[in-house]
């Protein structure tokens, strides 16, 4: 791939724009119309809390169906991504830009006092282009930062998808594809099944809606989460049993951390009473979860995020390091994230946060970190 082609495969073409536009109103007509629970979010400093139409699942799975019907009838080709994922990749990284241009714009106007749309300035327009100057904002009634997480998951499954009809098409689907595209089927199938919960994570809560949230959930998410795919779809790869048995328990163990960590904080969010573990929770401050996984480490959820990115870029082998950028890349985002949590949470629970880490000194993985 010499640098001429390089860039001009970059630049958007109409199709690209037309698929991105075409996904994204699918997107706002499915979440307005699709049948799904209704789940209030957290309570807001001014006492307000928004509300979720979780139906993400039945809105990903009708989408599926319809561009499969669609391919039957011959109205599109399912390797339509695969073939031009890179003139996709840059309609969505400009659309991100502008649109989180507008976002900046829109929230120096606001004179808002509601905490999810009252503006948070800076002075610093880089700064508050990239964080962000408003919590929750909206465009048509849609709430922009539950939409573009949604959309960036979605991406990511039809990216794949896209991926697979490729290596079928051209008779190169192999074990570590199946394996590949097996644990980010299931991971993301999973993520929605659970969508409420993401209505209590910190992103949702406490991240204002800038270019650095646009920017990840639309381009970082879909495009880099799946290049292990890309990777197998141009390299052969042979796995040894104990390779593929040794992948599945990674998954598995990942998923079992990741999902019981967030499980138990929703539910402890919920009631404070549930057991955990089938124990009553140790509650430290009346606030802080100090019970099942939150007992061994105050991000063990990292862990099985962690233990999962590698089991997607296990099935690619150990011949080169491209397909280990998303564990590489999420282990040093992670470390950061949990560098900032700590700080934020040292400053709002103050002595409580103080007994927190007396009683649960790792970070992230127990007798390491």
């Amino acid at each position: 791939m010499d640098l001429g082609f390089l860039i001009h495969a970059l630049i958007p073409s109409w199709n690209s724009v037309a698929l991105l536009v075409g996904f994204f109103a699918y997107l706002a007509i499915a979440g307005a119309i699709v049948p799904g629970k209704v789940v209030p979010g957290v309570i807001l400093a001014d006492g307000t809390r928004l509300h979720y139409r979780c139906n993400g699942l039945f809105s990903l799975l009708l989408l599926v169906a319809l561009l499969g019907i669609s391919a039957n009838m011959g109205f599109i080709s399912l390797t339509v991504v695969s073939e031009g994922g890179l003139e996709l990749l840059s309609a969505t990284f400009i659309f991100s830009f502008l649109v989180t241009l507008v976002l900046c714009f829109a929230g120096c106007k606001s004179r808002s006092k509601d905490s999810s749309l009252k503006p948070h300035i800076s002075g610093d327009l880089i700064h508050d282009w990239w964080f962000g100057i408003q919590l929750n904002p909206h465009f048509m009634g849609i709430d922009l930062k539950f939409f573009f997480v949604r959309a960036g998951m979605m991406g990511w499954l039809l990216i794949n998808l896209s991926v697979l009809a490729k290596s079928v098409q051209d008779g190169t689907l192999g074990q570590p594809m199946i394996l590949y595209q097996l644990f980010c089927a299931l991971y993301i199938l999973d993520y929605f099944v659970h969508e409420e919960y993401m209505t209590s994570t910190w992103d949702i809560i406490a991240e204002r809606l800038g270019f650095m949230l646009v920017f990840g959930d639309l381009v970082w998410i879909p495009f880099t989460f799946s290049i292990q795919g890309w990777w197998l779809l141009w390299n052969k790869v042979e796995l040894p049993t104990t390779a593929v048995i040794a992948n599945c328990l990674f998954f598995l163990i990942g998923y079992m951390v990741f999902r019981g960590a967030n499980k138990q904080k929703h539910d402890f969010k919920k009631n404070p009473k549930a057991l955990i573990w089938g124990k009553p929770p140790k509650v430290i401050g009346g606030k802080l979860l100090a019970s099942g996984y939150w007992g061994i480490a105050r991000h063990c959820n990292y862990l099985g995020d962690l233990l999962l990115a590698l089991s997607f870029s296990l099935p690619c082998g150990i011949s080169s390091p491209i397909p280990y950028f998303y564990p590489i890349y999420l282990l040093i985002l992670l470390i950061w994230r949990e560098r900032r949590d700590e700080a934020r949470c040292a400053q709002k629970y103050r002595e409580i946060w103080a007994q927190y880490r007396q009683l649960v000194p790792w970070r992230i993985l127990p007798y390491v970190y």
